[in-house]
């Protein structure tokens, strides 16, 4: 049984997907823990309502990016994760919090990486005139948002777009893909070689 941490700064909806699909899907894996860096996450009373433990530990509390971290860290490692999961965690992590997790922690992104790196991808989509858009899982290196791609979902813009319409699509999309892609790791199906990643059958760890 492997151990998932899920990180959040949000509503959850990717966090709640995964729970959902963790149970239905009998994954041989265990939520340990839901942390936020916000108190008012919605997303933290979601967690709670599924009986899985939460933990907030605050950034505004911490001096230095580096001291917030180092917190996160310790919080994260007392539960032995095989698994980090950021869903919708708006922070932007020191080198050092993603070399410890190297290889075993994913993120979600609301586009087609390598396009639209960084915040207000909805918004810059219909800026630029793309025809598609849609969003990607990536493992998670030092360099914001251009990690190792393991899935992507693409969905067409439409004339009559809004930046909340074109959003409410994506995530639709998000809430399948990212469940599969942890589902994916945490059966040994996950292989990075020279900066792709391949799904295979086989458990290469």
């Amino acid at each position: 049984m492997k151990n998932i941490v899920i990180l959040i700064s949000g509503t959850g909806s990717n966090m709640e997907a995964i729970v959902r699909a963790a149970a239905n899907e009998r994954w041989p894996a265990t939520i340990a823990a839901v942390i936020s860096n916000r108190r008012d996450a919605p997303g933290l009373k979601t967690a709670a309502s599924y009986g899985i433990p939460t933990f907030v530990i605050s950034h505004q509390e911490f001096p230095t990016r580096e001291a917030f971290d180092q917190a996160l860290q310790e919080k994260i490692d007392s539960f032995v994760p095989d698994l980090v999961v950021l869903a919708g965690f708006l922070r932007i992590l020191t080198a050092g919090f993603v070399e410890h997790y190297a290889g075993r922690m994913l993120n979600i992104h609301p586009s087609l990486l390598p396009s639209f790196t960084g915040l207000n991808t909805h918004r810059r989509a219909l800026d630029t005139g793309v025809k598609v858009h849609g969003a990607t899982v990536h493992f998670v290196t030092a360099e914001l948002d251009h990690g190792p791609i393991i899935s992507q979902a693409v969905v067409p813009v439409l004339e009559n777009d809004t930046e909340e319409t074109l959003a409410a699509r994506v995530l639709q999309q998000e809430h399948i893909i990212y469940p599969h892609a942890v589902h994916c790791f945490i059966e040994g199906k996950l292989k990075i070689e020279n900066g792709r990643v391949h799904i295979v059958e086989k458990d290469y760890s």
